[in-house]
């Protein structure tokens, strides 16, 4: 009897356990599916990290935005920091405006700044406090990059390019979809699997 209640302990213990593991499981998988290729994304507003306010509209260049979701911590999203804003500078002159959004809930405005004026990105990085956003646009991981045309069309999401290390880039999908855009042709490759940190949600 003795041996049979210690057994039903165990097993309910590993079920719990079992409970447990699955439901921090679905908890990521709540997020919402990301908008399709083609949808017109809705203007939106948040605070930059002096806790003024944009629009989408208002950062937007006539020819088009690219959303990237960032991150203080994160190493893969740092290790992009230098290509986002090379990105940010190539693309200003021919109308399209890289604007960073920070949607984890444990980096806060004053830490953004700071780090933003560390990294010397000189691009808009505005704060989704509740991750209101980041829902919206499906996003889960940093970097991730959302390229919505003049329209506020959305043309390409995922990754900015395949290589964490810039050494071992050989595609450049965010690029190739800006440049396509640019000289009036369709998107061959409108996504690809993002990579990096999760997406710290309140």
């Amino acid at each position: 009897m003795k041996k049979n209640l210690i057994t039903t302990l165990l097993v309910t213990s590993l079920l719990a356990g079992v409970i447990v593991a699955v439901s921090g499981r679905t908890v990521e998988g709540d997020v919402p599916e990301p908008p399709a290729i083609g949808a017109t994304i809705a203007d939106f507003s948040l605070p930059d990290a002096n806790g003024k306010e944009h629009t989408l509209a208002s950062l937007a260049g006539k020819n088009g935005s690219i959303l990237i979701f960032v991150a203080v911590q994160c190493p893969v999203s740092n290790a992009y920091n230098e290509r986002m804003e090379k990105l940010a500078q190539d693309y200003k002159a021919k109308g399209i405006n890289v604007i960073g959004i920070n949607s984890n809930v444990a980096e806060s405005a004053d830490v953004v700044k700071a780090h933003a004026a560390e990294k010397k990105l000189t691009f808009p990085i505005l704060k989704d406090a509740g991750n209101k956003v980041a829902d919206r646009l499906g996003a889960t991981v940093t970097p991730q990059a959302y390229f919505l045309d003049g329209s506020n069309k959305l043309l390409y999401r995922g990754r900015i390019d395949n290589s964490r290390n810039e050494t071992g880039v050989t595609s450049s999908e965010l690029r190739d979809a800006l440049d396509a855009t640019l000289a009036g042709k369709p998107v061959a490759k409108p996504t690809a699997d993002a990579f990096g940190c999760s997406i710290k949600r309140a």
